[in-house]
């Protein structure tokens, strides 16, 4: 009975987030579903200390559907990975509910630290397409990581992180990312300082031009 209701939570899940999806049939051939579905027994398995076992299910996971979780990794519900291919995902990587991964992301260590070494995600984040978060520390909840974007330190709750290394463009936002999943209106810091320095630098221009017409009366 559990797993049958682990089945329909992410059928629900799916059919949410993903507007491609035109029936429930189709939920059976996401990589997501089965590699949520096979992480869940092989956490089971890893809590037990049945660890060769956990991993065989998890490294036979990664060869049908591109996504590496390892069995260690705690998952809350709602999870949900778009696409998928080279999504990884720490021992020790805590995942809170309703959070959405895309294509390549990593929930990463930093080398060989022992004990708590991969990140905590909170409740409702969303993290873009090839974005990876290295580290022991916490993403808090209802933030959004911008694509491409490198995050080594925390962040808070409400924010929206771009940038290699990740920066915070946006704090204290009132949506949900979930509820419109959107990966391409986000700030744009460097192009920001950019116009700032063309404002600044126009300015310059203009007391330099009014100097100088001074100079000559």
């Amino acid at each position: 009975m559990g797993f049958l209701k682990y089945v329909k939570e992410e059928i629900a899940v799916i059919r949410e987030r993903d507007p491609a999806i035109k029936s429930v049939m189709e939920v059976f051939l996401y990589p997501s579903f089965k590699a949520i579905l096979r992480h869940r027994l092989a956490h089971r398995l890893y809590k037990k200390g049945h660890y060769f076992w956990a991993r065989k299910i998890s490294q036979k996971t990664v060869r049908k559907t591109g996504i590496e979780i390892h069995p260690g990794a705690q998952i809350g519900k709602g999870f949900f990975i778009d696409h998928g291919m080279g999504v990884i995902i720490g021992e020790t990587a805590i995942i809170g509910d309703n959070v959405t991964l895309y294509q390549g992301v990593t929930l990463g260590g930093t080398g060989k630290e022992t004990g708590k070494r991969h990140p905590t995600i909170c409740d409702n984040v969303m993290i873009g397409a090839g974005a990876k978060v290295l580290g022991s520390f916490t993403v808090g909840e209802n933030s959004m990581i911008g694509a491409g974007a490198v995050i080594l330190s925390e962040v808070p709750p409400n924010s929206t992180v771009v940038g290699v290394p990740g920066r915070i463009v946006r704090h204290e936002q009132i949506k949900i990312p979930r509820e419109t999943l959107d990966q391409v209106h986000l700030p744009d810091p460097v192009m920001q300082n950019i116009n700032e320095l063309r404002e600044e630098n126009a300015q310059l221009r203009r007391m330099v031009e009014e100097l100088a017409q001074e100079i000559k009366k």
